[in-house]
């Protein structure tokens, strides 16, 4: 192997990043009480329909209810209580893409700490804002543009100039956390830039569904976003393609 393919296997080799599981992506329901709630929330939505009044439509929602329990193997109630049944597993999708950046490593470093700069190459995001040195605030659009996920995120390790590495805090919309690493290529004249995200989709099996559909999105996604990074760093310009949303 010579020295460059070395550098740039070394490079590769990241720390898997996991995202906190917080609200939907965390199961807190046994599999006992999900088929409980299954059986149930069916039983309760039958007979709420079935009786066109005030109590059917309380019956058919607290069925529904019961159902979404029994799908995504989450519960409010559960939570709000501290109460926790559920056997929980590492569900967490990662996507890393690397790209090379024909500009000095300070100067593509600075750009992407200022986080409200994100929008300009990430098609699916609406708006980063800086709440502290730390804090943001970030928007992004559903995919089909029926509206958009928020959550705010804090920058959990930070090394000027080689490394940003941050997650969503507790609440968040969609859990997720992400690192990007910065070093000079083996000429020491151009930036290897190497962005890894990671999320947690929601529990249960709806949220499997969701990871199906999304996932292969998600990859092409990120790996248009480093390029339209690359572009407006080298040449001051980015174009986004008019269908694609997320």
């Amino acid at each position: 192997m010579d020295t460059s393919n070395k550098y740039f296997s070394e490079l590769l080799q990241t720390t898997h990043i996991v995202p906190p599981a917080t609200g939907s992506s965390h199961i807190n329901v046994s599999k006992p009480e999900r088929i409980a709630s299954a059986v149930g929330g069916t039983l309760l939505t039958y007979y709420g329909l079935k009786k066109p009044n005030l109590i059917g439509l309380i019956l058919a929602a607290a069925g529904g209810a019961m159902l979404y329990r029994s799908a995504t193997g989450y519960c409010a109630v559960n939570k709000a209580i501290g109460r926790d049944t559920g056997e929980n597993e590492d569900i967490s999708v990662e996507i890393t893409r690397t790209v090379t950046v024909n500009k000095p490593r300070s100067e593509v470093y600075q750009f992407w700490r200022q986080l409200e700069n994100l929008p300009t190459f990430m098609e699916h995001l609406e708006s980063v804002r800086q709440l502290g040195p730390k804090r943001s605030q970030w928007s992004a659009r559903i995919p089909g543009g029926i509206g958009t996920i928020n959550w705010d995120a804090d920058i959990v390790q930070e090394v000027p100039d080689e490394l940003i590495a941050w997650q969503s805090l507790p609440a968040a919309d969609i859990d997720n956390a992400g690192e990007v690493r910065f070093s000079d290529d083996a000429a020491g004249k151009e930036t290897i830039v190497q962005v890894t995200i990671s999320y947690r989709p929601p529990a249960g099996s709806m949220g499997g569904m969701a990871a199906k559909l999304l996932n292969p999105m998600l990859k092409k996604m990120v790996e248009k976003d480093i390029r339209r990074f690359k572009r407006l760093l080298e040449t001051g310009e980015v174009t986004f393609e008019p269908s694609a949303t997320l």
